[in-house]
């Protein structure tokens, strides 16, 4: 069929579109970014098209010709994140009636009955009945917790067990939860489109385990061969207060962290298995929660994570033009200039660049990061701890520490935008050139944008560290880069 992927660089829509290529359906990319899909290894096999869900013009170009639609979005990055989703899930249910589609499926998530909802499950729900509403037959799959190398989900569970061996712990984490592995999600989104027309309703999808969040805790931490852990229940932590803990022990933001605990605060499990009559299991049966945790891990060991909840961006975050650019018509602007030249070849110089971050950390005054990594955190910022997916290879659009890898010209340019909580807009940009006598010429610039006089007042602050700071990282990742070439093990 001709499938046509809304949310197409997202955590399931990132994994959805390889399998239905190889399933043998023609995909349709929507994405805001195309660059994002520069470097996955299915670019060529799929068409891109640009869009945004919010854009009815360009939602109905995107649908255009096709016979199934897949709609992963969701705006939980975004405060207001109901409204947008809500904006959305509208703008294709018009869309695909208007282009006569066969079939819509969207992955939702399971609501308890007869319960007061968090916003985020509310939010679910509604997308779900206004896609059920469109008259064009839909397939709602709803799942609960998703575990998956790079879930949201799966990184929250996976930090808060390794990190605390001994945990005071909510009410809530007594709840009960049906947690389904990635790959089975991927099964039944797959085949959803092959169901015949007049199915058109919900389906709750989980795997063969229902469990709660303390025994999926103390489950994990018997996988990776942890000591016991010890949990102190607590009656008095609310949901609010549980997110900003997760939001410092573990990547996961409290933005995020928020709706997630939230969701958890109710007992998530399958109301029924009907899904069964139609769609048969994945070969082998569903997942076990050990094997989906072993299968999780076993990817993180190997850097294979094909994509991480932490890779989506917000709509309308600030990537073009950069201020520095000659079209960009902006106010005052604040840049540090450092420029080096080495011995070392621009192949050997740009493999210490592209490896920046994550574990080799950024080769300049670890504590002064580490500070301003946790000060982030504090503020409900992203901090440092997001991490890399590949410890030697970046892609445009992936989250890099607080940065997001913007623009990536290998072998010569590297742009990160800053997602740090910042009084303005800041960029960090590491470039090489070919240099005489097979040397190379490093060049790094950090450029600010501020926003009104606390932003001024910010870079002013700062200032007399960056000899320390920027200074630092240029003389440190030209001199990695002379040590790695002297020698190379």
């Amino acid at each position: 069929m001709r499938c046509v992927v809304f949310g197409a660089t997202g955590y399931i829509g990132g994994r959805l579109v390889p399998e239905l290529v190889r399933a043998g359906h023609r995909v349709r990319a929507v994405v805001r970014n195309p660059a994002k899909l520069d470097e996955v290894p299915w670019r060529d096999r799929v068409e891109i098209v640009t869009a945004d869900v919010r854009d009815p013009g360009r939602v109905a170009a995107a649908l255009e010709g096709q016979e199934a639609v897949y709609y992963l979005v969701h705006a939980l990055h975004e405060r207001d994140f109901v409204r947008l989703d809500r904006e959305g899930a509208r703008a294709v249910a018009a869309g695909a009636a208007a282009a006569a589609v066969r079939r819509i499926v969207y992955l939702g998530g399971i609501t308890p009955e007869g319960e007061r909802l968090s916003a985020h499950l509310e939010s679910r729900a509604e997308v779900g009945r206004i896609l059920l509403g469109s008259g064009v037959p839909t397939i709602v799959l709803r799942a609960a917790i998703i575990l998956g190398s790079g879930s949201a989900s799966f990184e929250m569970l996976r930090y808060l067990t390794e990190r605390l061996p001994v945990m005071v712990t909510p009410r809530w984490v007594r709840n009960r939860v049906q947690p389904i592995a990635v790959r089975d999600v991927l099964h039944y989104l797959v085949r959803a489109v092959d169901l015949p027309a007049h199915i058109s309703r919900g389906f709750d999808i989980g795997g063969p385990d229902v469990l709660t969040y303390l025994e999926m805790m103390r489950r994990y931490a018997v996988v990776t061969g942890l000591p016991h852990r010890v949990m102190l229940p607590v009656p008095v932590l609310t949901p609010w207060l549980s997110a900003q803990w997760v939001n410092l022990v573990t990547p996961v933001p409290r933005t995020i962290a928020v709706p997630l605990i939230e969701s958890l605060v109710h007992e998530v499990v399958c109301h029924e298995h009907d899904i069964a009559a139609h769609i048969g299991e994945p070969e082998g049966g569903l997942t076990h929660y050990e094997h989906a945790i072993e299968l999780a891990l076993a990817r993180v060991r190997n850097a294979d994570v094909p994509t991480r909840w932490s890779d989506a961006t917000a709509p309308g975050a600030p990537s073009d033009p950069l201020p520095t650019d000659p079209r960009w018509a902006g106010g005052s602007l604040y840049q540090d200039v450092r420029e080096r030249h080495t011995a070392a070849d621009p192949v050997t110089l740009w493999r210490v660049i592209e490896s920046i971050g994550g574990e080799s950390g950024w080769y300049s005054f670890p504590l002064a990061w580490s500070v301003r990594g946790w000060i982030d955190r504090l503020a409900g910022g992203v901090g440092l701890r997001r991490g890399r997916r590949d410890p030697r290879r970046l892609h445009v659009g992936e989250a890099l520490d607080w940065w997001r890898v913007e623009d990536l010209r290998r072998p010569t340019l590297l742009r990160l935008r800053a997602e740090m909580r910042l009084p303005g807009r800041a960029w960090l940009e590491l470039s090489v050139t070919p240099g005489p006598d097979h040397g190379s010429t490093y060049r790094q610039r950090a450029i600010f944008e501020p926003r009104g006089l606390t932003g001024h007042l910010y870079w002013k602050s700062i200032t007399p560290f960056h000899d320390i700071i920027f200074g630092g990282m240029a003389r440190n990742i030209t001199g990695a880069a002379e040590q790695r070439q002297a020698d190379p093990r």
